[in-house]
């Protein structure tokens, strides 16, 4: 069954409505270098992961590119994985690899919405999840766009991949069956897709999302 990872929980009332949900993965948005909505302070992100208490797994989402600060950040909080959404340099990802061994490393792979593979992810040695996601050079985000890319060249990539991948970017729950029937991920990642017109979590978006997903 596909996982399913509901980014961007910026409060508990938002983590309360993944876990109500089913969902595997929470996604909390710490240490912000491009433009974006959903981040959130250490404390906040701690208190977020404390509620849950091990009941998903929790995913600290960071622009940051400094080890130091990664690896800090990920024992004051108490996340068991990390999504490095962001350029970062290989040797600052073994650091993180080998002070924290037990977390799990999610590596953004970017994909333009025409399907150009714009990251180059061979140069990628330490991962265990890739993630592919669409960007927006114009509003400088890079995640929760609310842009899709051509899944099929989607497939055509997770299928060389040699690491357990999720599909992201422009998803909502009535486009989520398709697109995993299309790109066959080993999971998918949520943002904007499940939030309502105030910009903030939908609980009946987030639950009909990892419904359709894990219900084709």
């Amino acid at each position: 069954m596909v996982k399913v990872k509901i980014c961007a929980n910026r409060n508990i009332e938002d983590a309360k409505m993944s876990l109500d949900a089913s969902a595997d993965i929470i996604g909390i948005l710490v240490g912000q270098e491009h433009n974006s909505v959903d981040f959130v302070d250490k404390y906040k992100a701690k208190e977020i992961n404390d509620f849950v208490d091990g009941r998903c797994d929790v995913s600290l989402v960071t622009h940051l590119t400094n080890a130091d600060e990664i690896i800090e950040l990920t024992k004051f909080i108490g996340n068991n994985v990390i999504q490095l959404h962001s350029d970062i340099a290989e040797d600052e990802v073994e650091k993180i690899a080998t002070i924290l061994p037990n977390v799990k490393l999610v590596r953004l792979i970017h994909i333009s919405q025409d399907g150009e593979i714009v990251t180059d992810y061979k140069k990628m040695k330490y991962a265990d999840f890739y993630l592919l996601d669409s960007f927006n050079l114009k509003t400088n985000q890079v995640g929760g766009t609310g842009l899709t890319h051509d899944w099929h060249k989607s497939n055509e990539l997770i299928k060389v991949l040699n690491k357990p991948t999720f599909l992201a970017g422009g998803l909502n729950p009535d486009n989520v069956a398709e697109a995993i029937k299309i790109s066959e991920p080993y999971g998918v990642d949520v943002n904007s897709g499940c939030k309502n017109e105030k910009g903030v979590k939908d609980a009946e978006k987030v639950k009909q999302f990892v419904y359709n997903a894990k219900n084709i």
